[in-house]
């Protein structure tokens, strides 16, 4: 399934030959670390860094007899290396390599989603800017509020990816760091020196303290922070649904020449990306309560974990991608409709104003408790009999009390709704 929604460069990242790359690597680098260190000769280094190889077909082969995966990939090496072959993986243990490659494979994962993340920030962006002062209504409980614009909608929308942006940063700091060890994370087999030389040849930090593995509330935070970035996704992709709506119409994604909406009804045009975007947050969203289940392990270690993550990491991290660069496209290619906007912020007939009339009858002296009474009560004849809101209020000679004529009309305005547009885009975007 994961293989339709899979980007190249990420599926590259957990294709085996990329994988087992990486566990060479930690090999070797181990191999100098000892080398240095004195524990095997120099020569015999330059000897496996000239003929390490693996094969993954062979590896495959041979875990199907000793089903242990790291034991039957470096038995597939010594069939290159040879009899230098004995100084490979010298008081390490199969979580040494398997951890630190892991983490290796985060980071790539996480380069390729701060890419995506800052290339929907820059989609998102042009999208405000160019809606910044189309005005439309604002909901609150999917009932009419008072006047927002599209392009606020948009710059809100930035900010939270901002604020994602900057979770996963972080939570690639965190999972940046490597272990070698040994079985109980002691160093009884092998020195910390190794640890601290193959760390920094593969750009990662040592862990302060180990078990046999990494602990695994890194990978949590890492797994998380994909759950609240897809969930930001779903939250633009349930919005444009929403607009989508035949009874709202403000918004629709880009229905493409020869696409087709409906096997049986040749009229629709659905919101098919956004349904998918929230369908796949879902699967995220679940994949980070099985990192979250990863955290206690028993004693020094246990295999629970491993599993979980054969699965979560290629599909979680493949998902992410996926769904950054789907709602690129969505909301670069997304059809505003100006004028659904303008219909709909008149559709309930003056009533969006209804806080300013309050706010202005208690200005002029009324209670709030009073002018909450005068408004609310003209407004529920626009509710339940279609009447117009501005004009009940003229009508009302407890309102006119307070307010004239010329006073009331000057109330209803969108420009003042709107008026600090450009202070929330200073805010949003700077200079």
């Amino acid at each position: 399934m994961i293989e339709r929604y899979s980007r190249p460069e990420m599926a590259r990242i957990w294709e085996a030959e990329n994988r087992y790359k990486k566990w060479l690597e930690v090999e070797i680098y181990a191999c100098e670390a000892h080398a240095e260190l004195g524990n095997i000769p120099k020569e015999a280094v330059e000897r496996i860094k000239a003929k390490a190889k693996f094969d993954v077909p062979r590896i495959d082969e041979i875990e199907k007899v000793v089903k242990h995966d790291v034991i039957a990939f470096l038995t597939s090496v010594a069939d290159y290396i040879g009899d230098d072959s004995r100084f490979m993986h010298l008081g390490l243990t199969s979580s040494d390599v398997l951890d630190t490659s892991f983490a290796m494979l985060l980071q790539e994962c996480s380069d390729l989603i701060i890419f995506d993340i800052k290339r929907l920030m820059e989609v998102i962006k042009k999208r405000a800017l160019e809606h910044k002062d189309t005005p439309m209504i604002g909901r609150s409980h999917g009932i009419h509020a008072e006047p927002v614009t599209f392009g606020i909608k948009m710059a809100l929308w930035y900010d939270e990816m901002r604020r994602n942006l900057k979770r996963m940063e972080a939570a690639r700091e965190t999972i940046s760091y490597g272990k070698i060890s040994g079985a109980v994370g002691t160093f009884a087999n092998i020195d910390p020196r190794v640890e601290e030389y193959v760390c920094a040849k593969v750009g990662l930090k040592p862990a302060p303290c180990s078990t046999q593995v990494l602990q695994r509330d890194r990978h949590a935070e890492f797994f998380c922070t994909l759950a609240i970035i897809a969930s930001s996704i779903e939250k633009f992709a349930v919005e444009i649904r929403h607009l989508q709506r035949t009874e709202v119409l403000e918004a629709e994604e880009f229905f493409s020449k020869g696409q087709k909406g409906s096997s049986a009804m040749p009229h629709k045009r659905n919101p098919v990306l956004s349904e998918n975007l929230s369908g796949l947050a879902r699967l995220i969203r679940g994949y980070s309560v099985s990192a979250l289940e990863n955290v206690p392990l028993w004693h020094e270690r246990d295999i629970s974990h491993s599993s979980v993550e054969r699965v979560i990491g290629p599909d979680a991290t493949i998902l992410i991608d996926f769904m950054l660069s789907r709602c690129s496209g969505l909301i670069e290619n997304l059809v505003v409709y100006p004028e659904n906007m303008m219909k709909n912020l008149n559709l309930m007939r003056g009533l969006i104003f209804s806080q300013r009339v309050l706010l202005e009858l208690a200005s002029k002296g009324a209670s709030r408790e009073k002018a909450y009474a005068l408004v609310q009560r003209n407004a529920m004849k626009v509710w339940e009999e279609g009447k117009d809101f501005q004009a009940e209020l003229l009508a009302d000679q407890d309102v006119r009390a307070y307010l004239g004529e010329a006073e009331l009309k000057e109330l209803f305005d969108f420009g003042y709704h709107l008026k600090h547009v450009d202070t929330i885009f200073l805010r949003v975007f700077g200079e």
